[in-house]
Order: C-alpha cells, then structure tokens, then sequence
C-alpha cells in the first residue's frame, strides 16, 4: 500500500553501482531505510541532488510493518532550500545538526512533536538571511526536551549546571563535569529563549566555544549513541570562533 508523508533526510549510503541506502525521519513511521535503485543514473526518477542531509521531502512510500529495507514511489523537494547549499555557514550548521540528529535519534516510531520541531528549525534556518550565531547552541539545547533531558529552569542563586545530572544547583558538584558563572547563565538564557528573540541573545565568541563543548558534553553522558561528533572542528573553523 502507498502512504504519503512527510521526511528529514539524515544519511545517504551507496548501494550497489547505482543505488543509494537513505535514512530518512519521516513523520508517519518514524526513521525508516528506503532503498532507491538507479538514483545515480542520468533519466533517475528521484534525483540524488535532494537527498543531501536535512532536505526535506514530500514522500510517496510502500511501507512494510516487518521493518527491513522500504521502497519510495516519489520524492519531491519541499519547500525547495534558498540557503543552506550555496552559504558555508549555513551549510556547515546543517552537516554539524545532521550529524547530532543521526546519532541521538533511533526511534522507528512517529513522534509527531520532535518532526515539526526539527521540520521548523531547519526551515526557519534556510529561510533566515543572516544566521544568528547562537541557532546551533538552541538547537541542540531544545532537541534534549525530545531525548528525554531537558533541564528544568534555573532559579535564584543557582550559579552551577551539573551536566551529569542535568539540572542547575546552588551548590558546585564533586565532580569537574560541570558549568560555572557566567557560562550558567548563558546557559539558562538560551533554554529560555525561542526563535524570535534569538538574534537579540548576546554571547562573547569565546564562551559560545565553550557552551558548544559543553552541550556536545552533556549529549555523551546522556546518550551512549552519541559518540565523537566529527563535523565539530569543520564547524568551529567555519564559524571562527
């Protein structure tokens, strides 16, 4: 039976001599590995062009509840990207996101609020003219309120972040796995912020380097999944922290 849904492309694998493997998060069954055979041929039906990582896609699907290998009957670009393939910056967030998405999301399940929350950010990432250059830092930050370790807000003279229990604490941990003033408070500022007001938050180059190790930290001690994040140097040199 064909199904329509929605899809965030996160992997692209070759497959044969003209085929491609693609893990896709789609809306309706979750992520799923479609097989797609001859996309590298001139007169392709799904041109490999959209299956770079984070498109999104309009999708007609054969699904199968045995799981396995998934075939697509169409694929269409929508909407079509204006930024993020032609500015390095942009670009460079999306492969780094990409990376952190593929390696924290497993489910084979819908979820239909961490879709729309990925689908909007990355639209709203193409669709903004000049990136704000803390959109990574929020996106990671909010992404943890679908893993499952969101952390609660900052109160009064909470001066410290312990990332191995994830929550703020008025008191400094016996351990070094932690935030102090004023990266604390960056911290809890950007957990407080939405899109809106993102261009408005106000952080020093070198403390947003070290807010960005210490998400990638706080996502290895909360997912086993999660291991080294390659595209981070890629990323920082980009952005010339």
């Amino acid at each position: 039976m064909l199904h329509k849904t929605r899809g965030i492309v996160l992997k692209t694998t070759p497959y044969a001599e003209s085929s491609v493997v693609v893990q896709i998060l789609t809306e309706r069954f979750g992520i799923q590995a479609y097989l797609i055979n001859g996309v590298k041929k001139a007169k392709a039906k799904i041109n490999l062009n959209i299956l770079q990582p984070l498109h999104l896609l309009d999708l007609v699907v054969y699904h199968k509840n045995s799981g396995g290998l998934q075939r697509i009957s169409e694929a269409r670009q929508v909407p079509l990207f204006h930024r993020i393939p032609y500015d390095i910056i942009k670009s460079s967030i999306a492969l780094f996101l990409n990376e952190v998405i593929y390696k924290s999301i497993k489910q084979q399940e819908p979820d239909d609020a961490l879709f729309e929350f990925l689908f909007n950010a990355i639209c709203w990432l193409d669709t903004f003219e000049n990136t704000p250059v803390n959109f990574h830092l929020y996106f990671l930050l909010k992404l943890t309120k679908f893993l499952g370790f969101y952390p609660a807000p900052q109160k009064p003279k909470q001066q410290f972040f312990d990332l191995k229990e994830g929550v703020f604490t008025s008191y400094l941990p016996n351990h070094s796995l932690v935030l102090h003033e004023p990266h604390t408070s960056q911290w809890a500022l950007i957990l407080a912020s939405n899109l809106m007001d993102l261009p408005t938050v106000k952080i020093p180059n070198a403390d947003r380097r070290i807010l960005l190790q210490k998400i990638v930290d706080f996502y290895q001690l909360h997912l086993d999944t999660i291991g080294e994040i390659k595209s981070l140097d890629i990323l920082e040199e980009v952005l010339a922290f």
